[in-house]
């Protein structure tokens, strides 16, 4: 079981945010990576169409074997974290809940932003959550509709790219938070540009680098980590615009992708007979 892979999926380029985090974090782990570049961006749907997606998501992994199921995009984990559950006889970490739990943490006077998509916003999982996390927290949110599509095109550091991020932010500066959730995984490919306007009294939580921590307790805790000495096994999946993905990938990494494949998720043949 330890050798088995960890599965990551996303809408789109988002989620290597967080497959680079535990790849750093786990260098020993097999890691397989979907994303849904066919059907970016989730935050915009509905919860019934992002729920069925994440599904056949998440079945195209299960049948690769994983040990671990990371939802790596955070309007999937929340309006698909219950059904995901319920469908799937496999440990499944969301990217949410470590965001938010970091966020509790490190903020000093209690007032907290997050920044997401349209989505994830609607639902208030991130206010439910970081008020679980911590108590007495003033959670200030924002929709970031165009910030997904920008990183899918490339756009983390353009003229248009800096207009949108003063466009959504600047009213958060008059709020007074101290700590600012990047409440979707394509978000930290901004933080540059995010940290500049923000300035440096704002702390700029990455949910990739709090998934990775809690990725290794809970491997560890169910003696699931890879013990092997080698560097573990990439492989990355897509739905579409495989070039795009992989001109953005390889930036993020710094290396070429050993494999990338185009691949279909959709369909009730696959969705039925991973879930028998």
């Amino acid at each position: 079981m330890s050798a088995l892979p960890i599965g990551i999926f996303d809408s789109g380029v988002g989620g290597l945010t967080v497959l680079h985090a535990i790849a750093n974090r786990l260098p020993h782990e097999n890691l397989i990576y979907l994303g849904d570049t066919a059907r970016v961006p989730y935050g915009t749907k509905s919860a019934a169409t992002v729920e069925r997606y994440a599904v056949e998501d998440a079945a195209f992994l299960v049948e690769k074997g994983i040990k671990l199921l990371v939802v790596a995009c955070n309007t999937a984990s929340a309006m698909a974290r219950e059904r995901l559950r319920r469908e799937f006889d496999v440990p499944i970490l969301t990217v949410l809940g470590p965001g938010a739990r970091m966020a509790a943490r490190v903020t000093r006077n209690g007032q907290v932003g997050v920044i997401a998509t349209e989505a994830t916003v609607e639902s208030g999982a991130y206010v439910r959550a970081i008020h679980e996390a911590g108590g007495d927290i003033k959670v200030i949110q924002q929709a970031c509709p165009l910030f997904v599509s920008l990183v899918e095109e490339g756009e983390t550091n353009s003229p248009i790219t800096r207009l949108a991020v003063e466009k959504y932010l600047t009213g958060l500066q008059d709020q007074h938070i101290d700590t600012l959730v990047l409440g979707c995984t394509h978000y930290p490919l901004l933080k540059p540009v995010i940290a500049e306007l923000m300035g440096e009294g704002v702390t700029l939580v990455d949910s990739a680098e709090a998934t990775a921590a809690e990725v290794e307790t809970l491997l560890r805790e169910n003696a699931l980590l890879n013990e092997q000495t080698a560097t573990g096994e990439r492989r990355f999946y897509v739905t579409d615009a495989a070039r795009r993905f992989q001109r953005i990938a390889e930036r993020i990494f710094g290396e070429p992708l050993a494999h990338l494949e185009a691949v279909e998720v959709w369909g009730h043949d696959r969705l039925q007979k991973s879930c028998q």
